[in-house]
């Protein structure tokens, strides 16, 4: 290429975004990084403004995940290389639509190999790598209706059955069924299911929109249920109250919240 690639790097954990920076240096008369992300929203803005020639795209972002950044960003799509700690269920998709990742943590040698797969990929101008690109996000759409072709966990419709959650260094796939309640700290909720709790980075709003209304339920600013583990409601003063849950969990239940679970579940008492 007679111009250096426009390179946009988007991974919301400092550490691995400086090691690709980092590694990115060693080719600086072939690269111009052209911007910097730290969440799936700044990346969709970020490659619509600059339009990149290669996006290291990580697949686990706060606000939207790699996979809703090119959806988001509709036909014309940029090469990508993935930057993922996933496990086979992500990198069998990478896999069967023939576009490259690197799977943390990565050494300097498979990195160079994916930053040169991502340059042959924008010198052809990238019409194979787009229609590549599209066709996996077509595959997800299919999956999130239902299907399960490629060894993903399905979704129904546009609420989640499973959540990524890392565990050990590795990511696991936990059925939202699985859930008893989860619990807002900060920019982060802690999942409850069973005796494990999980934390990950997601405001307890935004999980709330991605859940099936029909099972789970908003009772306080920081707190959500679902509703088949509720055992017990201990009415407190001014209209609060506490949920016992069935293996004994006990979850706030504020004033503002008590008219929705009381039209889910009608008090005849």
């Amino acid at each position: 290429m007679s111009e250096p690639m426009r390179v946009v790097v988007a991974d919301d954990e400092p550490l691995a975004r400086r090691r690709v920076l980092r590694l990115l240096r060693e080719h600086d008369d072939q690269v111009d990084v052209v911007a910097v992300c730290e969440s799936g929203s700044q990346a969709v803005e970020a490659i619509r403004e600059t339009r990149p020639d290669l996006v290291f795209l990580d697949v686990q972002m706060p606000e939207l995940d790699g996979f809703e950044v090119l959806e988001r960003l509709g036909g014309e799509l940029p090469a990508v290389i993935f930057v993922t700690a996933h496990d086979r269920y992500a990198l069998r998709a990478f896999e069967v639509h023939a576009l490259d990742y690197l799977l943390k943590p990565f050494d300097v040698e498979r990195f160079n190999q994916a930053l040169e797969r991502g340059r042959t990929q924008v010198e052809r101008r990238g019409a194979d790598g787009s229609n590549r690109l599209l066709s996996l996000l077509e595959d997800l759409a299919r999956d999130r209706g239902g299907g399960s072709g490629n060894g993903h966990p399905p979704q129904r419709g546009r609420y989640l059955d499973w959540v990524m959650v890392k565990v050990r260094g590795k990511v696991e796939f936990l059925r939202t069924l699985d859930i008893d309640w989860i619990e807002a700290e900060g920019n982060y909720v802690r999942l409850h299911a069973g005796k494990k709790g999980y934390l990950i980075r997601e405001k307890i709003g935004t999980l709330e929109e991605r859940l099936d209304p029909e099972r789970f339920l908003r009772v306080h600013r920081s707190a959500i249920v679902q509703l088949d583990r509720v055992a017990e409601l201990h009415p407190m003063a001014a209209g609060d109250g506490i949920l016992i849950l069935r293996d004994g969990s006990e979850v706030k239940l504020s004033r503002g919240y008590r008219r929705r679970l009381l039209d889910r579940v009608p008090e005849y008492a």
